[in-house]
């Protein structure tokens, strides 16, 4: 069968044949304007998207303020306890009421007119008030209000009134990785303070292919390779480990750790000095959770592709990488790194050293990605060469880590919904 006879009539972008085991996509995704201005209305405009973590609001007045697919938001948890998403545009004339990215407050003012809002919302504060008429109510012009959800702290909102799913049905089977990883903490995960904002010039999807691409790993990250061998680590082979496509557009893979995990995992890369309490820590898993779950949850590195432009790598640390189209040649990237709350401070710092020299936009690894992805968009200008292949592993019933079935999963969800259709849970090779 090749689903792209079920298409209407048209130039499709996205060839998925299964019967000759060839999965291509059309380099216009990268590179033409206007598909990217459909993006927005028919992806962006629909899904669930991520907008942070309860942590990074954790007391009443808390909040963030942020983009989140192409609109200006705040998140703010209220006084009285509530985590609600806002959009941040005055209800009088427009203006950004919060120009700060985190802060506590008890109310939002805007600059242009000093109308002021409590931040569960309320218009509580309009300077002369007697310039307004009779039929004039507060009530009527409180802040849009977006409806959001969370899942494990996890925090989503969606801006299509006529989303049917709940946030759990949409995230389909990618929250069974949001268990192992908030399960890593019996007090909860928390943000580290600090983001790091970054990007690249190159086309937003690009960058959600390559963080679930593990075949890349020893070809583009020759330094880190060396690296992590000369303290003793074993960098992670072309085979072993698997990928899966967990529906709506979601995937992951899992492989053995390439180096120590702060949580539990100990290699000599850590020191001797912290070896006791990190094998502790791990005996404790598997008093709570039992072998196998402990061993999956403790041992096991992961990346997690949360459709669209989520990404999850939990591997000698934890990155939350919010990746955001700026047109079609250029994407914002924004990166916080998750820990547990009750890690003990020393091994809070080796997470966060650790999470520098490898996620870290000046690490090893990211670095090299960003330059091969924009190395990809430069080569797309040369248009004789008019598709990209993503069919490694449709030979195969269990796909290995280096094979792209998280990718072709995104595609496949993408191409849904380019084409008005909501999408559903079958997964394919």
């Amino acid at each position: 069968m090749t689903i792209e006879l079920q298409r209407p009539v048209g130039d499709p972008i996205v060839l998925d044949d299964l019967e000759r085991l060839s999965f291509r996509v059309d380099r216009r995704a990268y590179t033409d304007d206007d598909l990217a201005a459909r993006e927005m209305t028919r992806i962006f405009d629909r899904c669930w998207l991520y907008v942070g973590h309860e942590s990074e609001v954790p007391a009443p007045g808390c909040y963030v303020a942020r983009d989140v697919g192409g609109r200006p938001v705040v998140m703010a948890r209220g006084s009285d306890g509530v985590v609600r998403v806002f959009a941040n545009s005055c209800t009088h004339r427009g203006a950004l009421i919060c120009s700060q990215p985190a802060g506590q407050a008890r109310s939002f003012r805007c600059p242009y007119h000093d109308w002021t809002f409590s931040n569960q919302g309320d218009l509580v504060g309009v300077p002369i008030p007697d310039g307004y008429g009779p039929g004039f109510r507060k009530a009527d012009f409180g802040l849009a209000r977006h409806r959001s959800d969370r899942y494990r702290g996890f925090v989503f909102v969606t801006f299509d009134p006529q989303q049917q799913r709940t946030l759990t049905e949409y995230l389909a089977g990618a929250t069974e990785y949001l268990d192992l990883i908030d399960d890593q903490s019996e007090v909860g995960m928390e943000v580290i303070q600090g983001a790091q904002l970054h990007g690249a010039r190159a086309n937003w999807k690009l960058m959600m292919e390559n963080s679930v691409d593990i075949y890349h790993f020893r070809a583009l990250h020759k330094r880190y390779v060396g690296y992590m061998e000369s303290l003793g680590s074993v960098p992670p082979r072309r085979r072993g480990g698997f990928g899966r496509a967990l529906g709506l557009g979601h995937g992951a893979n899992e492989l053995p750790p390439a180096a120590a995990r702060p949580l539990a995992y100990w290699t000599p890369m850590f020191g001797a000095e912290v070896r006791p309490r990190i094998e502790a820590a791990a005996a404790r898993f598997v008093d709570r959770f039992g072998a196998e779950r402990a061993e999956r949850i403790t041992g096991t590195n992961r990346a997690v592709l949360i459709f669209p432009n989520l990404m999850i790598i939990d591997a000698i640390a934890i990155t939350i990488r919010k990746i955001d189209p700026v047109g079609a040649g250029q994407m914002a990237i924004t990166s916080v790194a998750l820990a547990p709350k009750d890690e003990d401070p020393d091994i809070r710092e080796l997470r966060k050293s650790h999470y520098l020299t490898f996620l870290g936009p000046a690490g090893f690894a990211t670095p090299d990605d960003i330059e091969i992805i924009e190395s990809c968009q430069r080569g797309y200008r040369n248009r004789t060469v008019r598709y990209s292949d993503l069919s490694r592993g449709m030979n195969k019933e269990v796909p290995e880590t280096t094979d792209e079935l998280p990718a072709r999963e995104f595609w496949r969800q993408w191409d849904r919904l380019m084409h008005g259709d909501d999408g559903h849970l079958e997964v394919a090779r």
